[in-house]
């Protein structure tokens, strides 16, 4: 399709676009005068929030744009703006979708209880995007490990070898338990 969409110039033809980018999320990439059209970019984000990759600068600094990208998936946000990966709303949309995307968000976002415990309830080693203060943090820990076992290695020097948490981290994997012990 991109041979002949290029053989007519049908990447400057707007119906040819749309009807592109509902198909696959790297018909933007080929659309390279409609990655600054805010209305084309929404509807590709909104099919797949990865077509944000593709668009301009300026759109990834559109507020509205970026939080259809990450409710249709959150790891879009790596694409984001540095200022809309401080939005907290835009960051929580990220998380909610998928807790991965704590990697991609701000120090500050990294360092809200309220976020990081999202991402941990889903995945346990997104811990390791936790700022050093939630690495402490017992409960933010202990539900990362309830989670994943090896969450444990992303804790704080103090938590990791916590009995509470290496107890944790056993039943969750009978395996385990030589190596929390052998440290």
């Amino acid at each position: 399709m991109c041979w002949l969409a290029s053989l007519f110039n049908l990447w400057n033809y707007r119906p040819f676009v749309l009807l592109a980018v509902q198909r696959s999320v790297d018909a933007l990439g080929y659309a390279t005068d409609f990655q600054k059209d805010g209305e084309i970019v929404k509807f590709a984000v909104e099919h797949c929030g990865y077509a944000l990759q593709f668009a301009s600068e300026e759109i990834t600094k559109d507020r509205e744009i970026v939080l259809a990208a990450v409710k249709s998936k959150g790891c879009s946000l790596e694409f984001a703006s540095e200022e809309l990966k401080s939005d907290r709303e835009i960051v929580m949309e990220a998380v909610k979708q998928n807790g991965w995307a704590l990697e991609n968000a701000s120090e500050e976002s990294r360092n809200d209880r309220k976020i990081v415990m999202l991402a941990v309830e889903q995945y346990g080693k997104v811990l390791e995007f936790a700022s050093d203060e939630l690495k402490n943090d017992r409960e933010i820990v202990m539900t990362a490990v309830k989670r994943d076992y090896q969450a444990r290695m992303y804790a704080s020097e103090e938590l990791a070898v916590d009995r509470e948490v290496v107890l944790t981290a056993v039943k969750q994997s009978g395996c385990y338990f030589k190596l929390a012990f052998a440290q």
